[in-house]
């Protein structure tokens, strides 16, 4: 019997959470695989879009990744955000937002925001990121049990401060540490965390 294999990775702006190319319209996109050599049968646990980065989960293991997913297991995100945010906004948020999810309306659940007082120290991304010589910018850590398609993005933007920037830093227990962009580790014990 094959043992199954985990991974934690530092996923870099501009990838798709996914190993196969799912067709013409995708192009030229960079997908996980470039990232390293990874076993057969891998797969993200959850994603993180393409202008997202940060931990993702990978396993071998579809029972574990259908379980992660379908659970509701925190996961943290650092976003920075266009504009100096403001308690109103940082406190609409914590109490759920109605946002566009596939064609409806959705309120998000009550989650943890809050400001960061001292920005985190993130690698430069790959691509420029407008910085506060052209305007007030705010960090903010936000925690989530669900994770909607680009939901962050889509709660920070319907209180007016749009995401730059958004790093996921931990999902439940899992945390990305001091990981470097594009870094990846093994996590044979992974299971055992969940």
């Amino acid at each position: 019997m094959n043992e199954h294999q985990h991974y934690k990775i530092y996923k870099p702006y501009g990838y798709l959470s996914q190993f196969v190319n799912n067709g013409p319209k995708q192009g030229k996109k960079k997908l996980l695989g470039e990232l390293n050599d990874f076993p057969e049968g891998i797969m993200s646990i959850g994603r993180l879009d393409e202008k997202s980065e940060g931990l993702l989960l990978l396993t071998t293991n579809g029972q574990l990744s259908n379980y992660i997913n379908s659970s509701k297991f925190e996961k943290e995100y650092y976003a920075l955000v266009d504009g100096a945010i403001t308690d109103e906004a940082i406190k609409q948020m914590q109490q759920g937002v109605e946002i566009g999810f596939d064609g409806k309306k959705y309120q998000t659940k009550p989650c943890k925001v809050e400001r960061l007082v001292t920005p985190p120290l993130f690698q430069e991304r790959s691509k420029k990121i407008r910085d506060a010589r052209h305007g007030p910018v705010s960090w903010i850590g936000i925690t989530l049990t669900e994770g909607k398609f680009r939901q962050v993005r889509k709660m920070t933007s319907a209180m007016g401060f749009p995401t730059l920037r958004l790093v996921r830093i931990r999902v439940h227990n899992i945390k990305l540490d001091n990981m470097l962009i594009g870094d990846i580790s093994c996590m044979p014990d992974m299971q055992k965390l969940f």
